[in-house]
């Protein structure tokens, strides 16, 4: 078996903690009463689909939405409800990331879209104390740059092409089973990261290598 060199994480509920019921109640607040239809852990609608994949700008969402509702929202109060879903960074998993930055080439894969990854980096400079959260890593992928989502295996293949790392020496760390899945598929090591696991509490780095 091959020794792992490479260490690719997911962001949501694996670096930074999220809450769907949070953010699910934010845009009740402003009138959308079914947002946890539309937007979940496992499935997007084609409006977040698109938002994700960079295929549509902010203010076209800020309009989708506003099109949906009968009273007048301004696209503050949207950008705000649609960032309450972003609580802390789970400061002992990136301290974590420090240390062995070292010993293993770390990569980000997340799905994610331009206003999140704004209201990520400011909190990445008021916790972390670092101007973005790609400082961590070889490179960080985001789904909305590049046009694909997990856990399409489109994405996974940009990766390990354009960080030139093969599958059999990469650990992906995922909160989502359907992206562990497809990575299981394509030959990389996984970890399912459940709920209330730490990633600096797994045996896994004493494993590796």
């Amino acid at each position: 078996m091959k020794a792992v060199k490479n260490l690719l994480f997911d962001l949501g509920a694996v670096l930074i903690d999220i809450d769907f019921e949070k953010v699910c109640r934010s845009f009740e607040n402003i009138g959308i009463k079914d947002f946890g239809k539309q937007y979940s852990q496992l499935a997007a609608s084609t409006l977040f689909e698109e938002l994700e994949k960079g295929k549509i700008t902010n203010e076209y969402f800020y309009e989708a939405i506003q099109n949906q509702l009968q009273s007048k929202i301004t696209s503050e109060e949207i950008k705000n409800a649609w960032n309450s879903i972003l609580l802390d960074f789970r400061i002992e998993t990136m301290k974590l990331l420090t240390t062995i930055k070292s010993d293993y080439n770390l990569y980000l894969l997340s799905n994610t879209n331009a206003i999140h990854l704004t209201e990520i980096n400011l909190l990445a400079q008021q916790q972390l104390h670092v101007e973005e959260l790609d400082v961590y890593f070889t490179k960080a992928y985001y789904s909305f740059k590049m046009g694909m989502r997990k856990p399409n295996a489109d994405i996974f293949e940009f990766v390990l092409k354009d960080a030139g790392i093969e599958a059999s020496e990469t650990f992906f760390i995922d909160d989502s089973e359907p992206n562990i899945i497809t990575a299981q598929k394509m030959g990389f090591k996984t970890h399912l990261l459940l709920k209330g696991e730490r990633v600096e509490h797994l045996s896994l780095f004493e494993k590796m290598g």
